[in-house]
């Protein structure tokens, strides 16, 4: 990871500054997408929307969280019903497992409630940064960093705030700029205007609002 100059990183935290203030306009309401009621339903909630759409897996939600309505029916559950049950989302069988196995870990270790730490959150099977963080963000009101997802990276490389590929890299480049009083939003903020503006498809950058805001070439 190459160390930022003075200038650039001072450049970049303009920039944010600019993004943010953009975007809370445009997006005043932005939050979480995934639909939970307790953080054990958002955990699960964010373990299966790996490489699935927020909108598939509130579809998969709606009926797997009248189902099983408490931890320990996730802990009692039989993983080869369960597999059915998160089937539409994909990569089931690592993610049945991940789920379960963390309900059993959350209720012998933790006495039952989702740990509210980075270190404890990171130490669950199936959770890395970006599911400690949107935990932590969402559930708790907690900054420990910035949800690097698939819009973020895309979005923080296509606006210049990061030259790197990798989530954690990308994160770190991200809480150097952009205000700790904005991490928990700012994940929000992108994935709203990546969904509405500027999508991963191809198109003409040049008509996303915050190109032309920033006047920024984007090739």
């Amino acid at each position: 990871m190459k160390k930022l100059s003075k200038d650039k990183i001072r450049l970049r935290r303009e920039k944010a500054k600019i993004i943010v203030r953009k975007l809370r306009k445009i997006f005043p309401d932005a939050k979480v997408a995934l639909n939970h009621s307790n953080p054990w339903e958002l955990l699960v909630a964010v373990i299966l929307s790996a490489q699935c759409t927020d909108k598939k897996v509130n579809e998969v939600t709606k009926k797997l969280f009248k189902k099983y309505k408490t931890l320990d029916d996730y802990v009692k559950a039989d993983i080869d019903e369960f597999k059915k049950d998160i089937y539409q989302t994909g990569f089931y069988n690592a993610k049945a497992k991940n789920i379960l196995t963390s309900a059993k870990m959350v209720k012998e270790k933790f006495g039952g409630k989702v740990p509210d730490t980075m270190e404890e959150l990171l130490g669950l099977p199936g959770v890395a940064r970006k599911t400690a963080n949107i935990i932590l963000s969402s559930a708790y009101g907690k900054a420990e960093g910035i949800a690097v997802d698939t819009h973020v990276k895309r979005l923080a490389n296509v606006l210049g705030l990061s030259d790197e590929k990798d989530p954690n890299k990308i994160e770190k480049d991200l809480m150097q700029i952009v205000p700790r009083e904005d991490w928990i939003d700012f994940n929000y903020l992108l994935v709203n205007y990546g969904r509405k503006y500027c999508p991963a498809i191809i198109h003409d950058h040049a008509k996303c609002p915050l190109t032309k805001l920033l006047n920024r070439k984007i090739i």
